[in-house]
Order: structure tokens, then C-alpha cells, then sequence
């Protein structure tokens, strides 16, 4: 439920995840697509921000050596872009990170302080690894956080269960 006081956060639907043969492709993300553009109209018809995260790496980045990771959303990139069915507009707002928490050593706190926004409502991928990590962070940064189950993607079915669980009943998140 939207409030005056919330923004809509899409997480990483870039083309390096969502495209089949991608280097990080998440299967599961062509079934949220619908979804959250539902939730981006909705929130543009309220007047509400949406603001995009957006993964964006270095070739070298050592997030791909120190976690595995095949190179992927390597900035300026067709991989790096917002896949093309959620392509932002121009009065939406793009946060760049390079981990997986769309606050570490990023704009979005100090963005959303500007904007006045008290409750987070967070799409995307994947479910338990950059929603988690995002989530968490807002939620200790006192933000109220809201998760659409029917607009996060995991790449496996057992861990997007568990960090659905863990946001819901250790970080006190609403999963609707």
C-alpha cells in the first residue's frame, strides 16, 4: 500500500540478469516483469518516486573474483541497462551500486532523507541476495520496507523462500 511518504525501489532488472544467456541470467525474473510494471504504473498514477538500483562494475571489479561472480553489468554496457519493459522515465531516479546492498557506498539514503520518504516498497533481483542485503539495510536504517512476494526473483526456489522468511520474521518486513 502506497503512502505519500514511500518510493518504489526495482533492484537489478538489468539485461545481464533477465536475458536468457545472460551472464547472470535469473530465469524466475521474466515471471516478476508483469508484476512490477504494475507496481511502476501504480506508483507513477500516485505521484510516488521510483527510483532504480542498479548493479554497475568495472571489468575488474573484484566482486567477480571475491564472490565468483562471471563479469556482469559492466557500466556502459548493453548488460548494464534496465531491461527495456521497465525502462525508467525521465522524472525517475537511477542509483548506481557495485555490491549488494543498494545503500553501501551509494546516494540512495541521502536521496531518499531529500525526498522525505519513510517506507521502501523493493522489486527485483535476487530475492536473497541484493533485495536481502537492501532491505536489511534499510530496515537498520529505520525505514518501513514492504516486499510484493509476486515481484522478487531468486535464482533458486529453497533460498528466495529463505530470505522471504528472514526478512518477514527477523527484520519484521511486510511480504504481501
Amino acid at each position: 500500500m502506497y503512502t505519500v511518504s514511500s518510493a518504489l525501489l526495482i533492484i537489478d532488472m538489468l539485461n545481464d540478469f533477465v536475458r536468457e544467456g545472460a551472464p547472470l541470467s535469473v530465469p524466475k525474473t521474466k515471471d516478476v516483469i508483469p508484476f512490477i510494471k504494475a507496481e511502476i504504473q501504480k506508483a507513477r498514477t500516485e505521484g510516488i518516486p521510483v527510483i532504480y538500483i542498479c548493479d554497475s562494475h568495472e571489468p575488474d571489479d573484484s566482486e567477480f573474483f571475491r564472490f565468483g561472480w562471471p563479469p556482469h553489468a559492466i557500466k556502459g554496457t548493453e548488460g548494464a541497462k534496465v531491461i527495456s519493459e521497465l525502462a525508467p522515465f525521465q522524472q525517475d531516479h537511477i542509483i548506481y551500486k557495485k555490491t549488494y546492498s543498494g545503500f553501501y557506498n551509494t546516494q540512495l539514503d541521502e536521496l531518499l532523507k531529500r525526498l522525505k520518504i519513510k517506507k521502501l516498497i523493493i522489486t527485483g533481483c535476487v530475492t536473497h541476495i541484493c533485495i536481502l542485503f537492501t532491505a536489511s539495510d534499510a530496515v537498520l536504517r529505520g525505514y518501513e520496507v514492504e516486499i510484493p512476494e509476486n515481484c522478487v526473483a531468486g535464482l533458486d526456489e529453497e533460498d528466495h523462500r529463505a530470505a522471504l522468511r528472514i526478512m518477514k520474521n527477523v527484520l519484521g518486513i511486510t511480504v504481501r
